[in-house]
Order: C-alpha cells, then structure tokens, then sequence
C-alpha cells in the first residue's frame, strides 16, 4: 500500500509541476523550484528531527540567491497559478523524502523502490493526463494523428524519463532530497550556459554573476557536508570504541535505529 499511495503522489507532483509551468510565467515558476529547499528542509527538521547547520542554511541561501538572480526574470501572478505551485512544491517536497525514508525504512535500493510504484506513477498519469489536457485545450490527444518522427521522440522521451527517475531515486537515496535539489540547480546553471555557448541565446552579466554566485554556493554546501560528514563519523567511531568495553551493541546501530523511527514516524504520517 504504501509503495502505491508513494507512487500516485510522485504521479501528482509531476503533473502539478507541469501545469504550474503551463499557468505561470516561467520566472514564477523558477522561484516554485527555488522554494522547494527551503521547505524540504522544514518538513525534514520538523518531521524528521533532522539538523542543518547554520554553515548548511548559509550556502543553500547563497545557492538559491545566485539561481534566482541568473534565472528569475519577470515575475507574473494568478490566484490558480500560485495554488498549483503551492500543492507543486508539497507533493515535491514529500515525494522526495519519502523517497529517501522509504529506503531506509524498508531497506531497499533506488532500482526496487522505483519498480514497485513507477507502474502506479504512471498509471495516475495516463489516466488523468489526456483529461486534464482535453479540459485545458478542448483537444483529445488520442485523435492526434501522430507520424513516425513524432512517435520517435514520444519514446526517446520516454528512455529519458526512465533515466531520470532511476538517478533521481538513486541520488536521493544515497544522499539527500536537498542534495538532489542542488544538484538540480546546478542542472539549471548548466542549462543555461550551454543555452549561451551552443545556442547563442541572450547572455547578460546578471546570468554571469548569478551562476558564479550559485557555483559559489554549491561549493560551499559540498564542502560544508564533507566536514560535517567526516566531523560526525569520527564522534562516532570514538563514541563506538567506548561503548564496544560497556554493551555489545554497536552505537552506530542505535543511531540507525533512532533515524529509522523518525522516518517510520514520518512515512506513517504522510501515507496513513
């Protein structure tokens, strides 16, 4: 049950995405994907217990200052098209965690957690996709007459997507959802640099100075996590060889343990 409530809620996320992008302007809709560390790492202190440092919180708003000023341009509002970037940025930020708690909770990897809800994703989908679009468009997709080349690209899409969900699951798991939502703004950064070089698309000096800043800013949290990381698994191992003379069972255990109910604790709250 839980993998088919997980696999219809990564479904939603999608398509709130999607029209959240088809409602707004495209500079709202970078501030959605901007929001969306923030309030991951609300749900995760919240809900999870989870800690972040305020060296952590420093280079996420580096990071997210130096995308926003390189990507974020005009700024046009509606009532439906800000709802639906609320439920987007939700359903992202929940789908995401519980990617990652799920994993840990259960004890699977990204490949087996993404082939027991991908049918369920995309079931919810194709069933509510071709409605949604009739409803906006007044067009049914399936009287579409649809040639060979576009057939092509309709599965090409389609081998990309696959690709995409299997890192996505995999770097969240052996990770974190605000890991993998830096690495996505370092896609966007990307995206527009090449957008410059290869397709000789507008360049100004704000997108020179906001990706510098953003690079700026993953650089620090990589950084930041790496001494933190290593910081943690020497009080570990010094906490272990002291405890190994007192109790037979491992201190790092119990701190799995610990983790491991915070995530039950949140998964049972989430998925009922």
């Amino acid at each position: 049950m839980d993998c088919i409530l997980f696999g219809i809620l990564n479904g939603v996320s999608i398509g709130l995405l999607n029209l959240s992008l088809g409602f707004n302007s495209i500079g709202f809709y970078q501030m959605t994907k901007l929001a969306i560390i923030p309030f991951t790492v609300l749900l995760e202190t919240l809900f999870l217990k989870k800690q972040f440092s305020q060296k952590i919180k420093l280079s996420l708003f580096v990071l997210l200052a130096g995308v926003g000023i390189a990507s974020v341009t005009d700024l046009q509002l509606n009532f439906v098209g800000t709802v639906l970037s609320l439920l987007a940025i939700i359903t992202t930020c929940v789908g995401q965690i519980l990617t990652s708690t799920i994993q840990k909770r259960l004890n699977v990897s990204s490949t087996q957690l993404l082939y027991q809800s991908a049918p369920f994703q995309a079931a919810i989908l194709f069933v509510s996709g071709p409605l949604v679009d009739q409803f906006l468009t007044r067009k049914n997709v399936f009287a579409h007459k649809y040639s060979s080349v576009v057939l092509a690209f309709i599965i090409l899409s389609c081998i990309i997507s696959v690709s995409v969900n299997f890192s996505t699951f995999m770097v969240i798991g052996k990770t974190s959802p605000v890991t993998y939502q830096v690495l996505g703004h370092l896609k966007t950064c990307l995206v527009l640099g090449l957008g410059y070089t290869l397709l000789h698309d507008p360049f100004t000096v704000r997108n020179i100075i906001g990706i510098l800043v953003a690079i700026f800013g993953m650089g620090l949290y990589s950084y930041f996590c790496v001494q933190e990381n290593k910081k943690k698994q020497s009080v570990d191992l010094s906490l272990a060889s002291q405890m190994k003379d007192r109790d037979s069972t491992p201190i790092l255990s119990m701190q799995d343990k610990e983790i491991s109910h915070e995530a039950r604790k949140f998964c049972n709250y989430i998925l009922g």
